[in-house]
């Protein structure tokens, strides 16, 4: 089965040229059919090659093994973790080019395989970077990925706002690919190696961690957590997702954001765990501390937002923070949590996006505030929407909750409110949203700040204003939480998956009754919170405290890089205590 590693790569790509090549001569319905097609046979690969991983598939491609102990060519590693996101990756691609079939108004050009070569692109840079073994190509196939999600981004290029967000997105994720390769550069003068597992034993073999070991730490985990939106490098999410497509809204917060924080956790542990590497617990007091400043940062600007898609993208940060704090940990345990919250946050945050792309193409907005009561008539998109705010929340049995109930019992203490109180708040807020766009419930909103950023008066990314929902623009959303819901609720499923990512190293991740307590607890906030929203505004409106927060997301891309180099200094001077101990 390794032989069938490099394919996995290879068939998307395959795909994206065809549709390159042949795309002008060709129908739209057929471009789109061969982009599904593509996707959904890397989709099945991947599936097949993640039943068969155990031991882990290792592959040298083109027959560049290693000789004695040396080695140059490209090695790709098949093991539970990997090839478990490039089957997420490849799942929601195919969810993604099923919600936007016959999606745009006209393909660029009159080309009608232009946006699904992108997508397979995309998919292809996702699934290499998901079972790279060595560094330099992990950071090739990072780089594919992301001037792929770029072009995605601003796909829309006769608006000046598509062509903005792309180039913030442009810019600081270019600046993070180059501090990673600065890294790599530190760690080749070094070991002289590439291979990862090669790397963390040269180091170990020059004995004790160094300055140059820490330097390399911190560039290489900048570049990461750029592409995971950690504060302070997540400028580029909220905008980005403002003016991105909904179908790429779908990736980029369902798996490319996950993907990075996938990096930082593959990276350490075979690079820089070892006795020469960076020391765990300062590892632990970095991404802890990290995770906790993104969550609290995040489910703050959840809250304050009337954007809906930069409500979610602040969202997906917050949670991003939960997921650094767990992969802070070190433990198996925590390890399984973030696994199953990575699967129920893909399928809850791409339907929501979804739904919210529903909302553009109907009513041309996707500001809450003028969209107040106008869609009452959309009854299945609000039970959907709904549903996806109670999964956010940690309601059992979804997905979500399951991994929120195994990481608050891993990292316990005063850890276990933060995750209650970040999954009420960015739950309350998908709901106050619901209760007020949907229901029309309370008064109609004032304006309360004069930073707010508004969704009024976007253009529908459908020919015209939508009259009917198209099926496929609904059954996505409804097949993707249900596919949440069985994270959680499918026997044996989530045992399957502690056994993928630990190796059987923790006990099988299961629902306790603290997990179904605290899941039920943060639930009935968000209730509350929503509640008392929609019909007491007052005492929920935007303190004054908040002004300064959102002047930092300013729209000046030499702001974000400002930011972005005090994050890798901040990274920096919280791994320096286990330097200076060795």
């Amino acid at each position: 089965m390794h032989h069938l590693l490099p394919v996995l790569v290879a068939v998307p790509l395959l795909g994206a040229a065809l549709l390159v090549a042949g795309g002008h001569h060709l129908p739209r319905v057929v471009a789109e059919t061969v982009g599904c097609a593509f996707a959904a046979g890397t989709a099945g690969l991947a599936i097949i090659l993640l039943l068969n991983s155990s031991p882990p598939l290792t592959e040298w491609v083109g027959g560049w093994t290693p000789e004695g102990g040396e080695s140059v060519g490209i090695v790709l590693v098949g093991d539970g973790p990997g090839l478990g996101m490039a089957a997420l990756a490849s799942l929601l691609t195919v969810a993604a080019l099923a919600y936007s079939w016959h999606y745009f108004d006209e393909p660029p050009r009159r080309h009608a395989g232009s946006f699904p070569a992108l997508m397979l692109l995309f998919q292809g840079g996702m699934c290499g970077f998901a079972i790279a073994g060595d560094l330099f190509d992990a950071f090739v196939f990072f780089e594919l990925m992301s001037v792929v999600a770029y072009a995605l981004t601003g796909h829309r290029v006769e608006e000046a706002k598509a062509v903005q967000g792309a180039l913030s997105f442009g810019v600081l994720n270019s600046l993070g690919a180059y501090a990673v390769l600065m890294g790599i550069g530190l760690l080749y003068a070094r070991t002289g190696e590439l291979a990862m597992v090669k790397i963390g034993q040269g180091l170990d073999r020059h004995g004790g961690p160094d300055a140059l070991t820490l330097a390399a730490f911190a560039l290489v985990l900048t570049g990461l957590l750029v592409k995971a939106a950690a504060v302070p490098f997540h400028f580029w999410l909220p905008d980005a997702h403002a003016v991105a497509p909904t179908p790429v809204c779908m990736l980029l917060s369902g798996v490319m954001v996950e993907l990075g924080a996938y990096g930082v956790w593959r990276i350490y542990r075979t690079v820089f765990s070892g006795p020469a590497g960076i020391p765990a617990s300062d590892l632990e007091r970095a991404l802890v501390v990290l995770g906790v400043l993104t969550a609290v940062v995040g489910a703050v600007m959840c809250w304050y937002q009337r954007h809906i898609k930069r409500l979610l993208a602040y969202s997906t940060v917050a949670h991003m923070g939960l997921f650094l704090i767990g992969i802070g940990s070190l433990s198996p345990e925590a390890d399984d949590g973030v696994a199953l919250y990575i699967l129920g946050h893909a399928g809850v945050k791409a339907a929501l996006f979804a739904c919210t792309g529903v909302l553009l193409d109907r009513y041309g907005s996707v500001d809450e505030h003028a969209l107040h009561g106008r869609a009452r008539r959309l009854r299945g998109v609000a039970v959907l929407y709904v549903v996806g705010a109670l999964s956010l929340a940690g309601l059992p049995p979804f997905g979500i909750g399951l991994g929120k109930a195994v990481l608050e019992e891993s990292v316990g203490g005063p850890l276990t409110v933060l995750f209650v109180a970040v999954s009420a708040v960015t739950a309350g807020a998908v709901l106050r949203v619901a209760a007020r766009v949907f229901f029309g419930f309370g008064i109609q909103p004032g304006d309360e700040s004069s930073y707010e950023t508004t969704g009024i008066g976007e253009e529908p990314e459908t020919r015209h204003r939508l009259s009917r929902v198209p099926d496929t623009m609904t059954a996505v959303p409804a097949v993707l939480l249900v596919a949440s819901l069985a994270v959680g609720a499918v026997p044996g499923f989530a045992a399957a998956v502690g056994r993928a990512v630990s190796g059987g190293a923790a006990p099988s991740p299961h629902w306790t009754l603290a997990g179904l307590l605290l899941g039920v607890t943060s639930t009935l906030l968000a209730l509350g919170l929503a509640t008392l929203a929609v019909t007491r505004p007052k005492p929920l409106g935007e303190p004054s405290w908040t002004t300064p927060l959102r002047r930092l997301q300013s729209g000046h891309i030499g702001d974000y890089v400002a930011w972005m180099l005090m994050g890798t200094t901040l990274l920096a001077a919280l791994a320096l205590p286990g330097i200076l101990n060795g």
